[in-house]
């Protein structure tokens, strides 16, 4: 059951003239798994989304820490939905920002060292990014490959981003609440509602005027004005808010 002031507020939305409904994709749409590459989004919020996106003066979007060829491959989502990576940096039509490729690669190399000989570490390469992940390591392999990490990152012209069980480092300033502000810009969006479970989601969340709608999905601190509990919550938030536009 969805908090009513959240309902009341879905209400509001549903009756706006330019809707955008947005969302982020691991811990909100999908679940958190331990191998990110099978990561999923709940088919029922995929398809309310999908169906969001096929109504009139109504836009879906999903914006995530992803590489945008990896959000496209596991969110299998149609062209209707609109589709940002790299934590908002990068959109169909390219990076908002030039990449550092030396940099970049320098990034990766240093932390591929660092990842070496702990069990569990693993280092996810992106196209103006680099991600320490840490979820599958022992507690102090993880500790001390995430130290190891920023140590090494005082000497890195780079943008850093601390997430769930994860360290990364992007060669471009990027920004979720910018991401998102250019998608209300380009759609005309009268009302936002923003989805999102990690502390990259706060820009987002920091970013909702009057009548949007931020919801943090989990436990944590958070900007957003609303919270509910667990991804499938964001299946009922999009079905809710999917037939309250209907009618």
């Amino acid at each position: 059951m969805l908090p009513a002031e959240l309902i009341g507020a879905l209400d509001v939305a549903a009756a706006t003239p330019r809707l955008l409904v947005t969302s982020d994709f691991d811990g909100t749409l999908a679940p958190i798994v331990n191998d990110p590459a099978a990561a999923r989004a709940l088919p029922a919020a995929a398809e309310s989304l999908i169906a969001l996106a096929d109504l009139p003066d109504t836009h879906t979007a999903l914006v995530s820490g992803r590489a945008l060829g990896v959000l496209r491959d596991l969110s299998a989502m149609p062209p209707s939905v609109h589709l940002v990576g790299s934590h908002g940096a990068e959109f169909l039509s390219g990076f908002a920002h030039d990449v550092d490729e030396t940099l970049l690669g320098r990034m990766v190399a240093e932390l591929d060292a660092i990842a070496t000989n702990r069990p569990g570490v693993a280092v996810e390469t992106k196209p103006a990014s680099v991600a320490l992940h840490i979820r599958n390591a022992s507690d102090a392999d993880g500790e001390a490959a995430l130290a190891a990490a920023r140590a090494a990152s005082t000497e890195w012209d780079a943008h850093v981003t601390a997430g769930k069980a994860v360290l990364e480092f992007a060669v471009i300033d990027t920004d979720k609440g910018e991401a998102v502000d250019i998608l209300r810009e380009q759609t005309s969006a009268t009302v936002v509602v923003f989805l999102g479970d990690d502390v990259t989601d706060e820009k987002a969340f920091r970013r909702m005027r009057e009548d949007d709608i931020g919801i943090k999905v989990g436990p944590g601190d958070t900007a957003a004005g609303f919270r509910i509990g667990t991804p499938d919550d964001v299946a009922d938030v999009l079905a809710y808010l999917l037939a309250a536009r209907r009618s």
